[in-house]
């Protein structure tokens, strides 16, 4: 049964990317679709991170102020990243060591603020 229902999903989906397609103006039609579903992934990362920034609001102040600062700026990092992906992209295969690069070092430093604030003593 649920074999069925995720080939049927399959199907479906297919079925619509096949409209878009060979739709007149499908390009600029497809375009438009992936630039919606960007915003919404990316207005869907915001509402999670205001979600867990309001959750975790005491634990956040509880930081040093160093790693508050490491943690802020692997945050901005890591969006500023995101935003300059197509640029790096077209440097071709240095621009993206150069985009995975950055993105570990943001995720480092996400993780020491962790590991270093979760230690005890």
């Amino acid at each position: 049964m649920q074999r069925l229902r995720g080939l049927r999903n399959f199907a479906i989906v297919a079925l619509v990317a096949l409209a878009i397609a060979v739709a007149p103006g499908g390009g600029t039609g497809l375009s438009l679709v992936l630039w919606l579903l960007s915003i919404a992934f990316f207005a869907s990362i915001a509402l999670l991170g205001a979600r867990l920034y309001r959750e975790n609001r005491f634990t956040i102040d509880s930081l040093s102020t160093t790693e508050r600062a490491i943690a802020y700026c692997s945050i901005a990092g890591a969006f500023v990243n995101f935003t300059a992906t197509r640029r790096l992209f077209d440097l071709g295969g240095a621009g993206v060591l150069i985009w995975l690069s950055i993105l570990g070092l943001c995720s480092y430093g996400i993780y020491w603020v962790w590991r270093h604030a979760s230690q005890y003593g």
